[in-house]
């Protein structure tokens, strides 16, 4: 398997919005747009996102093909990464390793990353990567549709 990271282009667009309109994608995540599905709200939130410098925002390849996206952002002082991996792909390493190249880009530390708690695997990628678990809140999580405990993680 190769895995590289490439800037997002347009035209990966359409994939990424299947991915995540994925049902079972969008329980795991829970952290989601409130209607996956609405295509001009996904458009939207992806202007903003690229519309900023400061973001860094990848596809992961493998082996040449679009497999997932991971990135970097500030949400209220703090630098997150996140990552999204096509379902169809989900438990072949792909986040992990995806992640580890992203942490060879992105020099800040601390990082954050946030999950659903009842999203173990997110959770084991975090760890495989070094982030520590260090608190729990309760958040609305609008792919959910409800409340959801939502664990922080930090790398130092």
């Amino acid at each position: 398997m190769t895995l590289l990271l490439r800037p997002l282009r347009d035209d990966d667009l359409d994939l990424l919005f299947r991915w995540e309109c994925d049902a079972e994608a969008v329980a795991m995540a829970a952290f989601t747009r409130e209607d996956p599905s609405d295509r001009a709200a996904f458009d939207a939130h992806y202007r903003r996102v690229r519309a900023d410098p400061a973001n860094l925002l990848l596809v992961v390849e493998e082996d040449g093909e679009p497999a997932g996206t991971v990135s970097s952002f500030t949400i209220d002082g703090d630098r997150e990464v996140s990552y999204w991996i096509d379902p169809a792909r989900w438990g072949r390493g792909l986040a992990t390793a995806a992640l580890r190249l992203l942490l060879e880009r992105e020099a800040t530390r601390p990082l954050h990353a946030r999950t659903a708690a009842h999203n173990v695997a997110s959770e084991a990628v975090l760890r495989r990567c070094g982030f520590a678990h260090v608190g729990e809140e309760t958040a609305w999580a609008p792919g959910a549709g409800r409340h959801v405990v939502e664990r922080l993680h930090r790398l130092d």
